[in-house]
């Protein structure tokens, strides 16, 4: 099952629902105040870089859907258990509402960043595949990223938050983010090397046999 890039896809969808489910907790890191999303949420580049490096552009465009659509089928689950019915001895429901019931305009954000920079990420790994002339993965995949994630930060923080607080607390939230995020990416370029040899040549393999 590891051996198979098919698993890669499967920790893409991990990491990406539980960064929509800890996203609505807010902590500082290096004096920098984030969404607890920031541990897992940058991974998802990595992931999709592999799949583009692997299976194609083709591949990764159909994981990002996917990521989109049950991300839409887990807010649905939430609702549903939010509007239940409470058992009379359970008296949690506030602290429920507050963690796992982001409101329509986070949520909405939220997509639209990710269905935006994911794709663009995946665009712009192909791109620079095409200017370097498929040599030199990292540049691929760190200036992919690099960019992609500064679309995410500035359209989710811009539409999620804008208006509600002041200009400059979202300018610091963004850059914030940000400075994290890039932080990740420069830092998984060895585990993208890693995995693409990996699965790579187990994909070779599989289609010699």
């Amino acid at each position: 099952m590891i051996r198979d890039i098919q698993f890669i896809k499967y920790i893409f969808v991990a990491c990406l629902l539980l960064a929509n489910i800890i996203a609505s907790k807010i902590v500082v890191l290096g004096g920098l105040i984030v969404p607890a999303a920031i541990i897992v949420y940058p991974l998802t580049f990595l992931f999709t870089d592999v799949v583009a490096e692997v299976e194609g552009k083709k591949s990764a465009h159909r994981l990002v859907m996917t990521g989109f659509y049950l991300s839409l089928v887990m807010v649905v689950v939430l609702f549903i258990g939010k509007i239940l019915p409470s058992a009379p001895f359970w008296v949690h429901q506030k602290s429920y509402d507050l963690i796992l019931g982001a409101t329509p305009r986070v949520v909405a954000a939220s997509m639209i960043a990710y269905l935006v920079s994911q794709n663009h990420d995946v665009w712009a790994f192909h791109w620079w595949r095409k200017v370097t002339n498929g040599r030199h993965l990292w540049i691929r995949n760190n200036f992919s990223t690099i960019v992609s994630q500064l679309i995410d930060s500035i359209l989710f923080i811009g539409l999620a938050f804008g208006g509600v607080f002041p200009t400059k607390t979202i300018i610091a939230m963004i850059l914030g983010q940000y400075v994290i995020k890039v932080i990740i990416a420069i830092l998984d370029t060895p585990f993208c090397y890693a995995f693409v040899s990996f699965y790579g040549k187990n994909r070779q393999q599989a289609q010699e046999s």
